[in-house]
């Protein structure tokens, strides 16, 4: 009687051995889908409110420190505000595409100094690392501004997110991902 229980015992050890691994792989992995999940959806809302507030400030100055403003405010847990690595505003067409060089592109690297109509000033941990769509020449008119521009602008708003994994498991099995969401919003017309 003895001999028979210990065999079971010793059975149900070693079940309990080879299950056990693939039992943590699929929990580690359904922690790690539904974090990464989280984060592209917040990224992905983030970069909508920005691209709202893009089209709202238009041709005004200082909104895209508000544009990067938002972007640091808005991000939650989680996802932190110190995982962007890019942010661009960018003039779009109807499609969300970007249209020829036409971008604003900060990374997240040194600090600029914003200041906003008000006089008070922030201090943004982003440098503008391309300056081709200036704030001053977004089309805001209906019948347009000129040739190029021949109506009001799309603008869009495209984050660069590098997500890390949440347990050890994952950052040894696959580093980082690195992914992007961006959102286009047609300025709001001035008549």
């Amino acid at each position: 009687m003895t001999r028979e229980g210990t065999t079971d015992r010793g059975q149900a050890i070693v079940e309990f051995a080879l299950v056990l691994p693939v039992f943590l792989l699929l929990l580690f992995g359904l922690v790690e889908f539904g974090v990464l999940l989280n984060a592209a959806s917040t990224v992905n809302y983030v970069s909508r409110a920005a691209a709202l507030l893009a089209a709202e400030g238009g041709k005004t100055e200082g909104t895209d420190c508000q544009v990067l403003r938002a972007i640091e405010r808005d991000l939650t847990p989680p996802t932190t505000p110190n995982r962007v690595a890019r942010v661009e505003i960018y003039w779009s067409d109807a499609n969300g595409n970007q249209i020829g060089p036409n971008v604003n592109r900060y990374d997240r690297t040194g600090s600029m100094t914003c200041t906003y109509a008000d006089g008070t000033s922030a201090a943004m941990p982003y440098t503008l690392t391309t300056d081709n769509y200036p704030e001053s020449e977004r089309c805001d008119a209906l019948d347009g501004c000129d040739l190029e521009h021949t109506t009001v602008d799309t603008i869009g708003v495209r984050i660069t997110y590098n997500h890390q994994w949440v347990t050890t498991f994952g950052k040894f099995i696959a580093g980082s991902i690195t992914f992007e969401r961006s959102t286009a919003v047609r300025e709001e017309p001035t008549l």
